[in-house]
């Protein structure tokens, strides 16, 4: 998968350029909409999976699905696969965004409700930006800033309004587990980029989920042994489905190319439409049903998400220097 936008040394090794000004609505923006669309849904597919397999075999068993059907597809790029030292990178860089963050994802979905999880995630822009900060890979504007901090109020209101939901002590651990999980992401998200301007994204996307489908597999396998699968059924297996191929394969390939082509933090904008469209769904099947704090968060989420996908980020000094 190539774009006008990556621009290569005559060494093969990326060379970052400034941003240019901001472009309308293209290509790549529909596909992260529709990232989010598909990642907003997985939310209750996941409770519904979770109904009938425990928390860590249906995640073992999604990402391994998924790990096969991404080396597959990734046989038919034409491009070379990434040489032994970017595998061992993608290697791990896989525990951590695919290994880390699904176990702790799914320890706190198992806790707490769709809703809530998909708006501790929504805060992922704020955690990309601050660590891109500080690590000296992105610069955003004030104007980008700005997005950000009406996201987070957006966050604010709809957190503040689940006070009375139900769980306890475990939605709290579950609430804590997933903004974990987010934390792990977006340093993942970073630390990809670079990969992403010099390596197919089908390549990417297969080695980065071996290594955590491999880690996961082995943390599931207690469960999976005294999983009774023959109880399963149809639900159970059409959630593992559709998180493991529509979430984990179109969901991440559209990700992906939106990291290489938008970079991280503009690509992480789109992700706060998912606890709209997660809230709306949970509704009409999990009967979760949304307060007016909620529909006033998510106005202000979605009023961030415009206000950021205008603002201009320039990769930092010192990350120019390095590449060069």
């Amino acid at each position: 998968m190539t774009s006008p936008s990556t621009a290569r040394a005559t060494d093969g090794a990326s060379t970052p350029r400034p941003a240019a000004a901001p472009q309308g609505f293209g290509i790549t923006d529909a596909g992260l909409v529709l990232m989010a669309a598909i990642w907003g849904i997985n939310y209750s597919v996941v409770k519904a999976g979770l109904q009938a397999m425990t928390p860590l075999s249906f995640t073992a068993v999604r990402m391994g699905v998924a790990s096969v059907v991404l080396f597959a597809i990734a046989r038919f790029a034409r491009d070379p696969w990434p040489d032994r030292r970017d595998t061992v990178r993608l290697l791990l860089l896989g525990l951590l965004g695919n290994g880390f963050y699904q176990l702790l994802f799914i320890s706190g979905m198992a806790r707490t409700r769709a809703g809530v999880a998909a708006l501790i995630v929504a805060a992922g822009p704020a955690w990309i930006a601050i660590m891109s900060r500080l690590l000296g890979r992105e610069r955003v504007s004030r104007l980008g800033w700005a997005g950000i901090g009406l996201q987070l109020v957006g966050v604010l209101c709809v957190v503040g309004s689940t006070q009375k939901f139900e769980g306890g002590e475990q939605g709290l651990i579950g609430a804590v587990l997933i903004a974990a999980g987010s934390i792990a992401w977006a340093l993942y998200s970073i630390l990809l980029q670079p990969q992403t301007q010099r390596n197919n994204a089908l390549h990417l996307s297969a080695i980065t989920l071996a290594s955590g489908a491999a880690m996961m597999m082995l943390v599931a396998v207690p469960d999976m042994l005294t999983l009774d699968w023959g109880a399963v059924g149809l639900v159970g297996w059409s959630s593992v489905a559709y998180s493991a191929i529509l979430a984990m394969v179109v969901g991440y390939l559209l990700f992906y190319r939106g990291v290489r082509v938008l970079g991280p933090t503009k690509t992480s904008m789109y992700g706060n439409l998912q606890p709209i469209i997660a809230i709306a769904v949970a509704w009409a099947l999990l009967h979760e049903q949304p307060t007016g704090w909620q529909l006033l968060g998510a106005g202000f989420i979605m009023g961030g998400l415009l206000v950021s996908r205008t603002a201009k980020v320039r990769p930092a000094p010192e990350a120019l220097e390095e590449a060069a």
